[in-house]
């Protein structure tokens, strides 16, 4: 059988499921799909000719080159196809986007034919994404005075591939949809169970919020065919959790518009609202794809005579409507004035949302293309030795004299790029920045790999430091859907120049390490930026931003990512932690001590969190800069001691030479040059000529959280809040509780200790606790089952080197085996403590998942509906996060402790510690 006959099949199994066919990425498929357009007289050449017009993926696709190929023949009329003309060959190839289009448009350009090559050249004035190849090719053809070399940098040195895309329209009309109550989270709109399916974009929108929701959306847009539909978090935040690309994709694929009539379910401009703005990665996301984020201000606390909050019997402020943006509602979004309209009455200024960076990208249909767009005409300026025109609008630079810089500012400046030497750049100021460490994960590695494809990227740019493809979130079942996309994402970051997880070669023992672990140990230098895949990308060493899968493959193409310096919220410490309180405790009680300090309102929201732990070591630290996620922060800075931060740099240099003895490192030695920087910011430090990053004694924060150690007298638990009579209160993360609130009668049905927000220390906290239950009751017996998964393999060894992962063995029903992987979920679990391979495991809930309406107590990061706990008919599934030694007494007990319980269990446990610095961490 064809392949051909293959794709038919295919075609016909997806037809059952409601589907299109599936967009074209192989070569050897359009080959034969060629090859039946070439033969009038074929049955299939039709539909051959859809595919291949309408059907076949842009960029650097093997696909995209035999489809470039082709077209640069029927140009040069070598094929002749009645259905495509020439002139419609530089349509389609107009429409490919970089790589083989590229290099065939200057193959045409730079040819002998005078009519063609200015064909060619008209088509290549309105590309942006070109590369050091194709640029040197027309740097080079202009240098030997090629006219329409010199036409084509004039064009581009213009912008003239922005400046005559059409405006943007001046009024948008929209038709409101209330997708849910309360903060929204990314997996409503890209659930994680479904993660195997995100780079297939039809079939994947089909788990968007719900069918009903989906046909809803629908029905608005048959009965307001002029309105773009906006979907909208009532009372809440829009995209909390994650950046998600996939779940702007759905929201883009039922609400928005077709970026190409010739590339399918590649949609753009997304309209999201929320009561309480849009989450910041999100937010960031939603540029990429040229979209608007709006903050509605919807609902606003309730005031007294004097203008302070009213409370309500909780002591929460009382919120009243504003105006309503209830389903179906039209409203007007007016770009030129940035105000929202209902009819002739104006609601509420949206300037944040159409700022000159915003529009642009809007009008560009994403960020990409102005990103790519402003480096082609500073390089067509530079190649013609001329001033390039003030075509973009300018970056906003914001320099207060006498005043001092945050950690987030001295980073951002720097590693500025295009800034005038000397300049100091505070927050608000829009920067384009060098990256130093990337990270790529495993679900939604394959759009990110698609997005490089589609941008025309072969290989990492030489500015980026190191980084990783992670293989933690597939990591706990082998089943046929990771058997089918992980090899194969493996072999394409690997080919890129990504350390990977996965050898394609087979080499080296897979790791599945959680990608956050691995981040924070191959960071050796607390000055960096990172970039990564995830929402928990919040190293404790440098600035770590989670990003969508797209600006994660900006960041692997180019070695920069663009974004204004955030504002940042100061958080030290005072007071004394309680010898039987774990560091965990103290990162809820943040959360909750800010939360009261402002009135529920959370600044951290959208800021930095410059947090001063100064004595904490880097993977102890890093339980702190991770729930900063949860924290609803754009990121996160950790401030570190001299020694502290040299401590954790020879740890880090530890880890990645185990990564190097196990055959990790590739052709360029990217781990080894990591431990080559580590030694040298190491030899700084200690000779006084770098010492540590702290922030200027005198500069400006938004905030300062001053937290009490004393206060912390219980455990805290971040609890979901399921049966909370105000809808938009559950699941938000807020809801922080002493373990006291339960009485010691909550029932636990499952615990979890494991995900990025455990290290080495809790596994240890965990074999020490066994052995405790041991010795006081005589044997250790589970009333509910306990999932543990270890961060990293590196800790599994370092665990067995000191004898405490022989301690879990004794007491485990369920030991992981690398050689015999679980090739389907796990869907009952025993009354026992299973010990499951390193990675996300339950955290991601893409995989294995607690029963339904099971209460779980666990260390993970993520409590939203649905995603470690599907609810069961009667009875909520509930998620509580809580410190390892909670969830371990949780599961023996079979129910949460009462503090007599909890307190007589840690005893003489060594819990992680924190004691607050006695120095000034400031300059």
């Amino acid at each position: 059988m064809s392949i051909y006959q293959d794709y038919l099949q295919e075609i016909e199994e997806r037809k059952n499921q409601g589907l299109h066919p599936k967009p074209i990425d192989g070569a050897e498929l359009l080959s034969e799909i060629i090859a039946q357009i070439k033969d009038v007289d074929n049955a299939y050449r039709e539909d051959s000719l859809k595919f291949f017009i309408y059907n076949t993926l842009p960029g650097t696709t093997s696909a995209a080159g035999e489809k470039a190929k082709f077209l640069k023949e029927i140009i040069l009329g070598q094929s002749v196809v009645k259905e495509i003309t020439p002139v419609f060959a530089f349509e389609l190839l107009s429409h490919m986007k970089g790589g083989p289009s590229i290099e065939v448009l200057l193959d045409l350009a730079l040819g002998n034919d005078a009519a063609i090559a200015k064909q060619a050249a008209d088509v290549l004035k309105t590309q942006v994404f070109l590369y050091d190849a194709d640029t040197d090719r027309l740097k080079e053809a202009f240098k030997n005075d090629n006219a329409i070399a010199k036409e084509i940098l004039e064009s581009y040195a213009k912008a003239e591939f922005f400046t005559k895309l059409p405006e943007v329209a001046e009024e948008i009309k929209v038709v409101t949809y209330i997708a849910g109550e309360g903060d929204i989270s990314t997996d409503l709109l890209s659930p994680g169970n479904q993660a195997h399916s995100r780079s297939d974009r039809e079939l994947h929108g089909k788990c968007m919020i719900t069918p009903q929701a989906q046909e809803e959306i629908q029905a608005l847009q048959a009965k307001h065919p002029d309105a773009s539909v906006m979907l909208i978090a009532e009372k809440g935040t829009m995209g909390v959790g994650s950046s998600r690309m996939s779940g702007v994709n759905n929201v883009a694929l039922w609400t928005g518009k077709q970026a190409s009539p010739y590339v399918p379910f590649v949609n753009i401009a997304p309209i999201v609202g929320g009561t309480n703005g849009i989450s910041p990665i999100f937010l960031t996301t939603v540029d990429v794809t040229g979209g608007i984020g709006i903050d509605l201000k919807n609902w606003v606390k309730k005031l007294d005579a004097d203008g302070k909050p009213v409370l309500n019997e909780n002591n929460e402020p009382i919120l009243e409507q504003a105006y309503s943006v209830a389903t179906g509602t039209i409203l007007t979004i007016n770009t030129q004035t940035k105000k929202l309209y209902n009819g002739d009455q104006e609601l509420i200024d949206i300037s944040r949302s159409f700022t000159p960076q915003k529009k642009e990208f809007i009008r560009a249909g994403g960020s990409y293309a102005i990103v790519f767009g402003k480096k082609l005409q500073t390089f067509a300026a530079k190649v013609l030795d001329i001033q390039a025109p003030a075509v973009f609008a300018p970056s906003k630079e914001i320099s207060n004299e006498g005043q001092g810089l945050t950690a987030v500012e001295k980073i951002f400046n720097k590693n500025a790029v295009g800034i005038a030497p000397g300049k100091v750049l505070h927050a608000g100021s829009d920067v384009r920045v060098e990256v130093n460490i990337v990270g790529s994960q495993d679900t939604t590695g394959l759009m990110t790999a698609q997005e490089l494809e589609s941008m025309a990227a072969t290989v990492i740019s030489p500015i980026v430091d190191g980084a990783y493809q992670s293989g933690c979130h597939t990591a706990s079942v082998w089943d046929k859907k990771a058997q089918a996309n992980i090899p194969k994402l493996m072999k394409f970051m690997n080919n890129f120049g990504l350390i990977t997880a996965r050898d394609p070669k087979g080499v080296y023992h897979s790791m599945t390490d959680v990608i956050h672990k691995v981040l924070n140990d191959i960071t050796v230098d607390e000055w960096a930026i990172i970039i990564g895949g995830d929402s928990h990308t919040r190293m404790s060493k440098g600035v770590a931003f989670g990003a969508d899968s797209g600006t994660v493959a900006l960041a692997l193409a180019t070695g920069e990512a663009s974004m204004p310096i955030p504002e940042s919220v100061k958080v030290t410490f005072v007071g004394d932690m309680k010898k039987y309180m774990d560091f965990r405790d103290v990162v809820h009680a943040t959360q909750a001590q800010m939360l009261k300090k402002f009135n529920g309102e959370n600044v951290f929201q959208g800021r930095i969190i410059e947090v001063h732990i100064g004595t904490l070591t880097a993977d102890q630290a890093f339980t702190f800069t991770d729930w900063t996620a949860e924290m609803k922060a754009k990121a996160s800075i950790c401030i570190s001691e001299d020694d502290t931060l040299i401590e954790s740099l020879e740890i880090a240099k530890g880890r990645i030479q185990i990564m190097i003895d196990k055959g990790m490192d590739n052709e360029r030695q990217v781990l080894q040059g990591l431990i080559n920087k580590a030694d040298k910011r190491i030899a700084e430090i200690k000779s006084g000529e770098k010492p540590a990053l702290t922030p200027d004694a005198n500069a400006k924060y938004y905030a300062e959280v001053v937290v009490d150690l004393d206060q912390i007298a219980e455990p805290m638990i971040a609890d979901p809040d399921v049966n909370n009579k105000d809808v938009s209160k559950r699941y938000t993360h807020d809801t922080i509780r002493p373990l006291s609130f339960y009485g010691g009668e909550k029932k636990v049905d499952l615990g979890f200790i494991g995900s990025c927000m455990v290290h080495k220390g809790d596994m240890k906290i965990l074999a020490q606790m066994l052995k405790n239950v041991e010795a006081q009751q005589g044997k250790v017996e589970f009333n509910a089952p306990l999932v543990v998964a270890p961060p990293t393999y590196n800790i599994v060894d370092e665990l067995k080197a000191e004898g405490d992962w022989e301690v879990l063995q004794r007491y485990s029903g369920f030991e992981f085996d690398d050689n015999a992987p679980k090739s389907a979920a796990r869907t009952e679990y025993e009354n026992m403590l299973y010990l499951e391979r390193p990675g996300c495991n339950l955290c991601m809930g893409n995989q294995e998942k607690a029963a339904k309406g099971d209460t779980v107590m666990a260390t993970s990061t993520r409590l939203f509906q649905g995603r470690v706990v599907e609810d069961a008919d009667g009875k909520k599934g509930e998620s509580l996060l809580s410190s390892t030694p909670v969830v371990v007494l949780s599961t023996i007990l079979g129910r949460t402790p009462t503090m007599e319980e909890y307190t007589a269990a840690v005893d003489g446990i060594n819990l992680t510690k924190f004691a607050p610095s006695n120095k000034q961490l400031v300059m």
